[in-house]
């Protein structure tokens, strides 16, 4: 069972962490320092192992990590500082009702009065109002088209401003911080892998002595059985 996270690495970073182990138990029998991976112990042994001492192996690069932490937090504030900016101008947000809102009000007043002008002109050419309708409704329709090139300047300029050459200025100066975040957790990883993860299974796998092979036995020439005691055969007895 995997212990709790170290106390100076986030729980963010623990996936990072894991992936720096398998990436040294999965090339460790490329690595003459760590042969007796598999035999020894068990891969499975040494990643059970170092995960239960994560704050060990992590102690040993704490300076690199503390450096990538500092400068990820300063990436992620640098872009929540980016991010409502544009939201700040509520008066373009007016601005952009009215030049809208005016074309429309004012094309329906010009069609308006143009129509009962004509009428009343049709009804009774005499009456002046008539004129005064026609006249009303071909100004109302002379703002509606200035309102329209207003529009459609606006437009342009938002289409010109949301354009990928002016969103990649717009994002030019976060380039910096990127590379500078990525080459933070790179040296972490390195420092991890070098001065933590390699010496502790080298240490693991020292401390467990390998299987030492029984002392054969001595040889020597062939021994011949148990020799047979001579027995004399019954004596005779002596002559007279």
């Amino acid at each position: 069972m995997h212990m709790n996270v170290a106390p100076y690495l986030l729980t963010e970073d623990r996936a990072e962490y894991e992936r720096v182990l398998d990436d040294a138990l999965s090339t460790a029998h490329a690595r003459p320092d760590l042969a007796g991976a598999g035999t020894r112990l068990t891969v499975a042994q040494l990643r059970s192992m170092a995960l239960n001492a994560t704050a060990l192996i992590t102690s040993a690069a704490s300076s690199e990590y503390d450096h990538f932490v500092k400068v990820r937090e300063q990436s992620r504030i640098a872009v929540a500082t980016l991010v409502p900016a544009p939201q700040d101008g509520s008066g373009a947000g007016i601005v952009a009702i009215v030049t809208v809102m005016v074309p429309v009000l004012a094309g329906a007043a010009a069609f308006i009065f143009v129509l009962v002008g004509a009428v009343l002109h049709a009804i009774a050419p005499t009456v002046a109002f008539g004129a005064t309708l026609l006249t009303a409704g071909l100004v109302f329709g002379a703002v509606a088209a200035a309102g329209l090139l207003c529009a459609a300047a606006g437009l342009l300029r938002t289409a010109l401003r949301n354009s990928p050459t002016a969103t990649v200025s717009a994002h030019a100066p976060t380039t910096e911080p990127d590379d500078e975040l990525s080459r933070a957790r790179e040296a972490w990883r390195r420092a991890l892998l070098e001065r933590g993860v390699l010496p502790f299974l080298r240490d693991a796998l020292a401390a467990i002595t390998p299987p030492s092979t029984p002392p054969s036995a001595p040889t020597t020439g062939p021994q011949s059985g148990p020799q047979a005691v001579p027995q004399s055969g019954p004596t005779d007895p002596p002559g007279p």
